[in-house]
């Protein structure tokens, strides 16, 4: 168990899932939380973080930094989303490993499993098939993190976890029109087309995909939960199990925005993998369940995007 006044460094802490961390932590009474902007710190500049570590000595370290983006951004920018990715995590994790630290929460995600991996995929079907093309660059960085930590288990006796959660979202998200995820990209859309009196909303693909979305504050509650309560080499999921159609979220997000025009699809863009549903039971047997449903949370990410729209937080 970390002790309520354990030096905590949450990296990526300005992130949609850092953030949450550091606000889930300060909900259950931790008190000595470390953080630092990129500019303070470059997570891709091995000496700055040794030195770091070397400065503050944390003994947990939450590890959600990384450079996240949609489909789109997946695809047009693969060369930046490997080096990113891969650099910041391995400097983070064997800085860690270098200066004793004595725990450490790998965040990943669900793209990691096979594009055709079996429903609902389960933490044992990793590497058995071809990733999805999309976002291959992005899920072998992250499937190199994870793969660091268990070796580094194996080899020096680490107590260092890994959580995979589903498709996020919530306070803080990235709602950019181009590089932004699923979700936050439908609020984005359909509350501009609201406010431009659009009369139709064309998003991409034929709708059918099969997606499961967990709001970031219940992730954020599983994280600290694991650090307390879980040690071993296999990934966590992070999920609901439960899912639905890119076509039934379209509709949630028209009604919640308020947009009643037309929703038509653009069958030349790209559907992306056809189903992702986490198997969650492994939390469930540690006794962790998520707590918000979805067009609740999609409403609170709403209520977060107006509020920030108004302070001038969306680009």
């Amino acid at each position: 168990m970390m002790e309520k006044d354990a030096k905590i460094y949450v990296a990526g802490h300005r992130g949609m899932v850092g953030s949450a961390i550091v606000r889930e932590l300060k909900r259950q009474g931790y008190t000595n939380i470390v953080t630092r902007t990129h500019a303070e710190l470059d997570l891709t500049c091995q000496r700055d973080v040794d030195e770091f570590f070397e400065a503050e000595r944390p003994e947990y370290v939450f590890l959600a930094a990384a450079k996240v983006g949609g489909i789109g951004a997946n695809a047009a920018y693969p060369a930046d989303f490997m080096w990113i990715n891969m650099t910041l995590e391995m400097n983070v994790i064997h800085s860690a490993w270098r200066h004793g630290v004595k725990k450490l929460e790998f965040l990943g995600s669900s793209c990691i499993y096979p594009r055709l991996a079996p429903q609902p995929m389960r933490e044992d079907c990793l590497l058995t098939s071809a990733l999805e093309q999309t976002n291959e660059a992005y899920a072998l960085a992250k499937i190199s993190g994870l793969k660091y930590c268990e070796y580094l288990n194996r080899q020096y006796g680490t107590d260092y976890i890994s959580v995979m959660p589903t498709n996020l979202y919530g306070p803080n998200d990235n709602y950019h029109p181009e590089n932004s995820h699923v979700l936050p990209a439908l609020i984005r859309r359909f509350h501009e087309a609201k406010e431009d009196g659009l009369e139709s909303v064309t998003c991409w693909g034929d709708g059918s995909p099969l997606r499961e979305f967990l709001y970031v504050d219940d992730l954020a509650n599983l994280c600290v939960f694991l650090m307390n309560n879980y040690s071993g080499n296999e990934t966590v999921n992070a999920g609901t199990g439960k899912e639905l159609t890119i076509r039934e979220l379209t509709e949630i997000v028209a009604r919640v925005t308020g947009y009643e025009g037309r929703i038509e699809w653009d069958t030349t863009k790209p559907n992306g993998t056809p189903r992702k549903l986490l198997d969650v039971s492994k939390a469930a047997g540690l006794g962790w369940r998520y707590r918000t449903e979805l067009e609740e949370g999609i409403r609170l990410a709403y209520a977060d995007f107006l509020s920030r729209q108004t302070t001038g937080g969306i680009s």
